[in-house]
């Protein structure tokens, strides 16, 4: 019999108010049914705001150091706990043991460097232009944030989120995704545990339409930071303007690997094949083009077609297996309409490119590593986001070219670039629109204390990582103390 699982609001689990649930499936095996979890809707939006919104009044006030102390024992649970976690992941949602190991690792990387921006929540102060008086500005706790995350980083993304939220003397209300809401209550029972006060956090389950927009919409919600499709996005944009919220989103992409002449075409092999098959393909910094030099065109391609074939697929949670299902049949369906669209605009199948069949692969949602040559910079997949393990090649004649190309989409995410002229690499780095560019390394490998996120229609310019996110989720306060003892006026008494 599957686990049944409960929202968390104020302190308490509770099933949802109309007592309706739904079942979460393991997409490796779609007869085996991880568990059921509640259906809620904004009767129970707005009990986990109205929780939030009165805790907030306490915890705006913990000192910044105790709020971090708190995720440092997050990050000590987080770590005690991470093959269970990673095992309950590639459960739920798939991807193989190593990758969701990693997933884990990156939260507890994320915790630890949070617990120390709790110390580190750094202001400034300026010499005032008149005398006998200072000038400083502060981060001050903006509200209630509204956390709506995806299902294929279900740890390190809310992580990413919910940590620097907390830190900065936000309260949370954590809207998980309905593929991969075991990990989600996972993540809150250990922020209980390390002594979130109640209210702090809420978890509800649902929706995107139920409880996602009824969120964007709450005239309590004070910010919001989303990571999921650019379509939803948009519509999340639209919708939080009326109120004025903060907004963070962080979209898709249709990143770029270029590989020039000159590259180690090992290396660059190693690259291409974990950012494009990596999760199945399915993240947004995945290397969905393959940009190469005509020099070296046929022989890498041979090169990738070959060790493509070779992946082994299956349940992520047997060892040898390198590549797990789609997260889903609607996944799946999408992969293979996107490759019958590529073969009708001219693109050759050159590997996979089907459904995949045999033995522990009837039951899940597997598709093979699919690799599409004679792709043109203009095809449907050379510039939509497929988010599956397919990878189309594109032949260049030069560095300018493969630039222009890899800008020639409407993301700017991640991007990638094997050469061993530094003078090529420093162009790409300056000229590549992207928020992130690697060197010789595939487009995936972000790294906790670092900025993440991208330009154009991956996002609205905010950043997740590193130390930028703790402006989205603090509000800046200008102080002025004047100890003159008389009245002074700025640009009048200065003139």
């Amino acid at each position: 019999m599957s686990k049944k699982y409960q929202n968390y609001i104020n302190g308490k689990w509770v099933d949802a108010k109309s007592g309706k649930t739904f079942e979460n499936r393991n997409p490796a095996n779609w007869d085996e049914v991880v568990g059921t979890f509640p259906l809620s809707n904004k009767d129970d939006v707005n009990e986990a705001v109205k929780a939030a919104r009165t805790a907030f009044e306490e915890w705006r006030l913990v000192p910044a150091p105790k709020r971090g102390d708190i995720l440092r024992k997050v990050g000590d649970l987080m770590t005690e706990r991470k093959e269970q976690i990673a095992r309950l992941m590639t459960q739920e949602m798939g991807k193989v043991l190593l990758e969701t190991r990693g997933d884990v690792q990156e939260g507890i990387d994320t915790a630890y460097y949070a617990s120390s921006e709790g110390r580190r929540l750094f202001g400034h102060t300026v010499p005032s232009e008149l005398p006998n008086k200072f000038n400083m500005a502060v981060r001050m706790p903006i509200g209630v944030a509204a956390i709506i995350t995806p299902w294929n980083f279900p740890m390190a993304i809310p992580t990413w989120k919910i940590f620097p939220a907390l830190v900065c003397g936000n309260t949370i209300v954590f809207k998980p995704a309905s593929d991969t809401p075991a990990t989600a209550t996972a993540l809150v029972e250990i922020l209980i545990e390390a002594g979130v006060p109640p209210g702090v956090v809420n978890i509800v389950h649902g929706g995107g339409s139920e409880v996602g927009m009824v969120l964007v919409e709450h005239p309590d919600v004070d910010l919001i930071s989303f990571t999921g499709s650019t379509g939803v996005g948009k519509k999340i944009s639209e919708v939080a303007s009326k109120t004025l919220k903060r907004v963070s989103l962080e979209l898709g992409g249709k990143n770029a690997q270029i590989v020039m002449d000159d590259a180690r075409l090992d290396l660059a092999l190693e690259g291409v094949l974990w950012g494009a098959f990596g999760t199945t393909g399915q993240r947004c910094t995945a290397t969905s083009r393959l940009i190469v030099h005509e020099k070296v065109y046929d022989k890498f391609l041979s090169m990738v077609v070959d060790k493509a074939q070779k992946l082994h697929l299956g349940d992520g949670l047997d060892e040898k297996n390198e590549v797990g299902p789609c997260v889903n049949e609607n996944q799946r369906k999408t992969v293979d309409s996107y490759v019958q669209i590529g073969k009708g605009e001219g693109a050759k199948v050159v590997a996979g490119g089907k459904v995949a069949s045999g033995n522990g692969l009837s039951k899940g949602w597997f598709y093979e590593p699919t690799v599409l040559a004679d792709v043109t910079e203009n095809m449907r997949v050379a510039k939509e986001e497929i988010f599956g393990p397919v990878l189309s090649v594109i032949k260049v004649r030069s560095l300018d070219e493969a630039i222009r190309i890899a800008n020639n989409t409407t993301y700017g995410l991640s991007s990638s670039v094997y050469t061993q002229d530094i003078n090529n690499a420093y162009h790409a780095i300056r000229d590549l629109k992207a928020g992130i560019t690697y060197i010789n390394a595939p487009t995936i490998g972000a790294e906790a204390h670092m900025p993440f996120g991208g330009v154009k229609e991956t996002g609205n310019g905010h950043r997740e990582g590193g130390w930028t996110v703790y402006d989205f989720f603090s509000e800046w306060k200008t102080v002025y103390v004047d100890y003159s003892g008389k009245l002074q006026r700025a640009q009048i008494d200065n003139a």
